[in-house]
């Protein structure tokens, strides 16, 4: 990557990270896949309970393959075989858990985070339950402010997931956005965390590369 534009990403996280302490989060920068596994070991205890959502993130970071590895009580809701009640009864006992990971759809400099879901599960436990919730993104989820965040979704998130989970939308196949009625559309529950009243309790890492959609 050209140095000039490093720099200018590196001061767009900078601000970020700010902001995100002035929220009463707590924000980490990590150069690597492997600094942020090492950084994430040392904030999870070994047989703690932790559950994720959904995310591409966790994939790419190699942290299903950290929480797999029988260190803990990992709530598995990809585990292969599942029935639809078994994975409802995982996303219900995820307010119950110690820790909970997830990514997230934008966050702004101004230090918040937006998500949109499609049943809300996942957002529910970033608002409440757990006692500590890690939020994993790439550089490239960073956004200026709220309409920017709105504007990711449609335009970027939205149609690549409606996608990737082969959902029969009008932006799985046009790759547009057109605010859809559809009965498999994935964007239902809007959620926008401006601030956290427990400090510490939601950790963002950003990571310094491209990650997720």
């Amino acid at each position: 990557m050209d140095q000039s534009v490093k720099w200018v990403i590196e001061k767009k996280i900078e601000r970020t990270i700010e902001a995100l302490k002035k929220n009463n989060m707590e924000g980490y920068f990590v150069k690597d896949e492997k600094e942020l596994l090492d950084k994430l070991s040392s904030l999870l205890q070994k047989g703690e309970t932790i559950s994720v959502g959904g995310s591409v993130t966790l994939f790419e970071t190699g942290i299903i393959d950290l929480l797999r590895s029988g260190q803990y009580n990992f709530l598995d809701r990809y585990e292969k075989g599942l029935t639809e009640e078994n994975i409802k009864e995982i996303y219900r006992k995820s307010f119950f858990a110690n820790t909970y990971l997830t990514g997230t759809n934008a966050i702004t400099e101004n230090g918040e985070l937006y998500n949109v879901d499609g049943t809300g599960n996942r957002v529910a436990a970033m608002i409440y339950g757990p006692d500590q919730v890690i939020v994993v993104v790439g550089f490239n989820k960073i956004v200026k402010n709220l309409n920017e965040a709105i504007e990711r979704n449609k335009q970027i998130a939205a149609p690549i997931n409606a996608k990737r989970l082969k959902k029969k939308t009008p932006c799985a196949s046009t790759g547009v956005c057109i605010d859809c009625t559809s009965p498999e559309r994935i964007c239902n529950e809007y959620t926008l965390i401006k601030r956290q009243r427990i400090q510490g309790r939601i950790k963002v890492f950003i990571v310094d590369k491209e990650l997720g959609y």
